[in-house]
Formats: structure tokens, C-alpha cells, sequence
């Protein structure tokens, strides 16, 4: 079966979308992953994506959407989000990143409050992506994808009030594929 993109580009596309779709009240530090400097893989990369948006931008997208906010699915999900972080990197040769690379930021996903909702491995061509939830007092509060190519890795980090329900309402939006039975 062929992927129509990659996954890490998936997974890039997902969270950019999400955090011009999503914000929320603070929450603990729990969900926010901490993201390593990565300086020595932006050297090898021939392309990098550094994203960090949060506080004060998520702010005033919510002040300039907020009429659209009652009939529009995606930026109701912007006002429910406090921050959203991408790492990713393109390499023109395979495996110029280590395992220890991806286990500095899985390592952090080991905890209670998170669990894997989603693993899926393919050996030819090599993909993994893994999908994580941080759950604080019965609510969802934070996602991290983590997804590896043989040339690309990418990690995504939404933290906020996720109500996973209303991430359905963004079914077909932003390369989102639809999965409900009624297509």
C-alpha cells in the first residue's frame, strides 16, 4: 500500500494545521515536551522545520478568529490549545540520526499520565510513527507524535484542553483523511 505523503510530512502538515486550529487554559507541566537542541541534526539536515508557537501568538489568533470561531470546526479547536512545537528534519542519506535522537524525546512519554494511542512500523520503506496522549484528570491535555523515516524525523507537541470528540469535526480538513462511514 502506497502512502499518498510521507509520514513525517503527515505528521508536520497534522500539527500545523492543528495549531492554526486549536488553546487553553494552563495546564501542568506534564504534557509539554521538552524538545533537545538538536543542533548537531539541523547540521546534517538538508531541510529543518522549527516551530514553537504559544502565550502571546496563539492569543492574538484567537482575538482576530473569534467570530468565526461559532461556525467554523477548526478555529473553535485554536481557542482550546496552549502551545504547539515541531521539530522536523530531511536528510539526503539514510540514518543520519540515531536511535538515542528519537529516545530523547520518547523517554519523556514514559510516564502515567501518557500512553501510546496509535504505533504503526513498516519495514519497506522503514516508517514509525508513534502517537501519544497525556491524560490529566480524565481529560486530554496533550499529543505527541514522534514519527521516523529512513531520511526524515519529525516530532510534534500540542498541549492544551484537547477534546479529542471535537478533533472529529475536522475529518477531511487539513489532509486529515475522512474515516467516519458516512464519506
Amino acid at each position: 500500500m502506497k502512502l499518498a505523503i510521507s509520514s513525517a510530512a503527515f505528521a508536520t502538515a497534522t500539527a500545523l494545521a492543528l495549531a492554526l486550529a486549536l488553546a487553553a487554559p494552563a495546564q501542568a507541566a506534564k504534557p509539554n515536551v521538552r524538545m533537545p537542541d538538536f543542533s548537531h541534526l539541523k547540521a546534517k539536515a538538508v531541510e529543518t522545520v522549527d516551530v514553537d508557537v504559544g502565550g502571546i501568538l496563539l492569543s492574538i489568533a484567537r482575538r482576530f478568529t473569534r467570530e468565526e470561531a461559532d461556525s467554523d470546526p477548526a478555529i473553535r479547536l485554536l481557542h482550546d490549545i496552549e502551545s504547539v512545537k515541531v521539530r522536523s528534519f530531511t536528510f539526503d542519506s539514510d540514518d543520519a540520526y540515531s536511535r538515542a535522537d528519537v529516545d530523547a524525546v520518547r523517554s519523556q512519554l514514559s510516564g502515567p499520565e501518557w500512553s501510546a494511542i496509535a504505533t504503526i512500523h513498516k519495514r519497506h520503506p522503514r516508517e514509525n510513527v508513534d502517537v501519544f496522549i497525556c491524560v490529566e484528570d480524565g481529560k486530554t491535555c496533550g499529543i505527541t507524535v514522534i514519527a521516523a523515516e529512513a531520511r526524515e524525523l519529525t516530532f510534534v507537541n500540542i498541549v492544551g484542553d484537547i477534546d479529542i470528540d471535537r478533533l472529529a469535526e475536522l475529518e477531511g480538513e487539513f489532509g486529515i483523511p475522512k474515516v467516519s462511514e458516512n464519506q
